[in-house]
């Protein structure tokens, strides 16, 4: 079995920061996955890590040999971590209400895996409302946080949540810093608050008798027979016909709202978005205008009347008249189809504020098709799934990001396996599978012991990582260098700040990588850069190329190394989901590229390598060659020791399965 290198800690002989606040240590809970007996489960209580489980083990093994048909350059790696921390969890209250696919909502708390709700696709200002289906839903319990707008709506969710704005997507209050934060002036993407639903007052149901007896008197086809006219007769019991028969000279709301819901039920219907009323009464139809417009629906009278002498009333064809006139009357026989309608925003979603409450609450989430859904009128990012972890029997998606595999002997056993008779002392490479540096480090530090091991068996190593958190590690590195050949590489695969928003927001941005890059260079390491994951369509444009190479370059990076991105099966499935969602003009080329297998073609990776190769040489910039990025020498730029454009399968298999949930493509 994959994992049986793997065993629970015999003690409670944790890693972990002796300052860490614990929540949970309990062996049993929750449930283990089968892959995993015994192992030790670890939760923390500080916002960076809510909603994670982190299952510590005692590895029999730490060195581990590549398989012999990898393309990779090495033959040895160290993967102190199985799944990564980079990722957040999203999730909002329970009692949230969410947009169902036919324009009726549901709480939060009560959706279902299978359910049809409403979702966007596109990108940018260019959103449209699509239909998807709940593919996984769950509850945590994390700090709490109250967003306001200007109408009034107030949403609870998590600091890590996701909402579209006029700037992109924006997190709450983001734990990590650098990712984009929601801000009081910013105006959200959506069709507006959700109207309270009708209560069934007396007033309510007298005016529902009104409408659905006057409106199927001058009823176009005669009258017609409906569940309307069942939930008519359940309020004859108590309402006499005359009396609901009577024209209210100042009619309530309740009386608004009943009245148009029997209206539709005698003689209204619904298309698309268009809620129509026919009559040949206009007298009724006055009256129809009159409690949409008490209702602040606006609604047009045809110019003409149409054959037959029916005449109709139009209720506004537009997403938020045709949901709120299905709201504030309970009409749920209307059926909706919003399906392409574009996504706005409206000046009464602009934030008013954001309030920390200082409270955990219990919090749910959902995954969709489309990695969105509508929370109280405003589009929301969810966790979007993906197949991952499947081989340690945890579930395909969120598990790869909130359950996270933790070797806290991996110090002890770098040691121990360094020092066997039979280790040859062979260059090892580390963050080509999982970035070592990923935020659980800053929690268990298990690098500094196995650097301290690489140093003192003067063991040539290599590090490729897009975590800045390397700079904590930099005195131990530079130790290591004087005894033995040390390469350091950082992945960035393009500077664009909304790319970077909208791909990899769980990584550290560009700029603050490009710091870490110079610091290291400072340092006196030459540091190589992965140019990676260039992705077509998106970053691989002569500009994106030049702005790139040119940042790195400033930064003092010895060398660059393209990447283009690649796409094994999995990955592929959920990254072309991503795709076609928001930038579904993309699709055809990326059936060119990749519908022969899991790499774009030969010729399109030589383009590219040659591309970069010529702005690299524009900028003073090495682009190591096949044969020196088999060497980890003490002057080899660092990412060649296992990062050639066509030999980097575990770094690449990685990044592309971050890319299922592309706001967080990252190589971890």
């Amino acid at each position: 079995m994959r994992w049986s290198n793997l065993s629970a800690p015999a003690n409670d002989d944790s890693r972990v920061d002796r300052n860490a606040s614990l929540l949970d240590a309990a062996p049993t809970a929750p449930p283990l996955p089968l892959a995993l007996p015994g192992a030790t489960v670890r939760t923390f209580d500080t916002p960076g890590f809510a909603g994670m489980t982190f299952y510590e083990i005692r590895a029999k093994s730490l060195i581990n040999r590549v398989p012999g048909a990898s393309r990779v350059p090495f033959q040895w790696t160290i993967n102190p971590y199985r799944g990564c921390s980079h990722a957040c969890s999203y999730c909002l209250s329970g009692d949230t209400p969410i947009l169902l696919a036919d324009g009726s909502t549901r709480p939060l708390s009560e959706v279902q895996v299978g359910d049809a709700v409403l979702g966007t696709m596109g990108a940018g200002a260019h959103r449209r409302y699509v239909p998807t289906t709940v593919l996984n839903h769950w509850t945590t319990t994390k700090p709490a946080f109250r967003v306001t707008l200007a109408d009034g709506t107030r949403l609870v969710s998590s600091g890590d949540h996701r909402f579209l704005t006029d700037r992109g997507w924006r997190h709450v209050s983001p734990a990590e810093p650098g990712l984009p934060a929601l801000a009081v002036g910013d105006r959200l993407a959506g069709v507006g608050r959700f109207a309270d639903p009708p209560k069934e007052s007396p007033d309510y149901r007298t005016g529902y008798l009104c409408g659905l007896v006057r409106g199927d008197a001058g009823a176009p086809g005669g009258a017609r027979e409906s569940d309307a006219w069942v939930r008519g007769d359940s309020y004859l019991e108590d309402i006499p016909l005359h009396v609901a028969l009577r024209w209210p000279e100042l009619p309530s709301g309740g009386w608004c709202r009943g009245f148009l819901a029997g209206a539709f039920g005698a003689t209204g219907y619904a298309d698309r978005l268009a809620v129509v009323f026919t009559s040949r009464d206009q007298g009724f139809l006055d009256r129809v205008t009159d409690a949409l417009t008490h209702l602040g629906l606006p609604s047009r009278r045809p110019p003409h009347p149409q054959l037959g002498e029916v005449y109709s009333v139009e209720v506004a064809r537009d997403l938020w008249a045709a949901l709120r006139f299905r709201h504030v009357t309970g009409v749920s026989a209307a059926p909706l189809d919003a399906a392409g309608v574009g996504v706005r925003s409206e000046p009464q979603l602009t934030v008013a504020d954001i309030e920390d409450l200082g409270l955990t609450l219990p919090l749910y989430d959902i995954t969709t098709g489309t990695g969105d859904f509508i929370a109280d009128g405003v589009v929301s990012h969810n966790c979007f799934a993906r197949n991952t972890h499947t081989y340690l029997d945890l579930d395909a998606g969120h598990d790869f990001d909130s359950k996270v595999i933790v070797k806290v002997n991996a110090g002890e056993l770098a040691r121990r396996e360094l020092a066997a008779p039979r280790w040859s002392g062979a260059p090892i490479a580390m963050g080509t599978n999982v970035d070592v540096y990923q935020r659980a480090e800053g929690r268990y530090r298990l690098m500094p012991e196995i650097l301290t091991a690489l140093r003192d068996f003067a063991n040539p190593f290599s590090i490729l990582t897009k975590g800045t958190l390397i700079l904590r590690d930099l005195p131990l590195l530079k130790e290591a260098a004087s005894v033995t050949d040390v390469s350091l590489s950082v992945s960035i695969g393009f500077v664009d700040e909304r790319m970077w928003r909208a791909v990899e927001a769980g990584a550290p941005s560009p700029r603050r990588r490009l710091d870490a890059v110079a610091r290291l260079t400072d340092a006196g390491f030459p540091v190589n850069v992965l140019m990676a994951p260039i992705l077509p369509g998106l970053t691989d444009s002569e500009e994106s190329i030049e702005e790139t190479v040119s940042a790195i370059a400033a930064a003092g990076a010895s060398g660059v190394t393209p990447l283009a991105l690649h796409l094994r099966p999995g990955a592929r499935e959920w990254y072309a989901a991503w795709l076609t969602r928001e930038h579904p003009e993309l699709a055809p080329r990326y059936r060119e590229l990749f519908g022969s297998g899991s790499y774009a073609p030969q010729s399109f990776q030589k383009d590219l390598g040659a591309r970069v190769r010529m702005a690299a040489r524009r900028h003073g910039l090495h682009r190591a060659e096949l044969g020196e990025a088999r060497t980890a020498g003490a002057n080899a730029a660092p990412a060649t020791a296992y990062a050639d454009a066509d030999a980097t399968d575990n770094a690449r298999e990685r990044t592309t399965r971050r890319a299922v949930e592309p706001q967080q493509l990252t190589l971890l």
